[in-house]
């Protein structure tokens, strides 16, 4: 799947959920998958960023 077919499929999914819930619920869905990809970001941050380090600290000089 590209880029392009998953930005379609999310769209889709969107508003196949917001059909079959309420306000609140979609809400409260928006709410929690923000968070969640947040953390998710946060994390693979984290990961890199040790990487890096370990890459770095890895070198001989």
């Amino acid at each position: 799947m590209d880029e392009c077919e998953l930005i379609a499929f999310i769209s889709t999914l969107a508003c196949s959920i917001s059909k079959c819930y309420s306000t609140d619920d979609i809400t409260l869905m928006a709410a929690v998958l923000t968070q969640l990809g947040d953390t998710l970001a946060t994390i693979a941050t984290k990961r890199e960023m040790n990487d890096q380090l370990r890459n770095k600290d890895d070198k001989v000089f």
